[in-house]
């Protein structure tokens, strides 16, 4: 299991306080929708060479925690 944690960080002062990888400007968001729209772990990988697959990964566990979190209101 990954600790997303070690991966994904939250500064105010870089891209106006979304969780990015550490060490980058790309936001976990970035990430995900990559994904969504279609490309490959080694598609992403070949456009931002910094990122390995352990880093998308991580966005995957960010994701999964963040909806495993949400409360729904009835």
């Amino acid at each position: 299991m990954i600790n997303y944690k070690d991966y994904i960080t939250i500064d105010p002062a870089i891209r106006f306080g979304r969780p990015c990888l550490k060490g980058t400007r790309i936001s976990v968001y970035d990430v995900l929708n990559w994904l969504a729209n279609g490309m490959s772990f080694e598609e992403i990988q070949t456009d931002f060479p910094e990122l390995t697959e352990t880093h998308i990964r991580a966005c995957l566990a960010y994701a999964a925690d963040r909806e495993h979190k949400l409360r729904v209101a009835v």
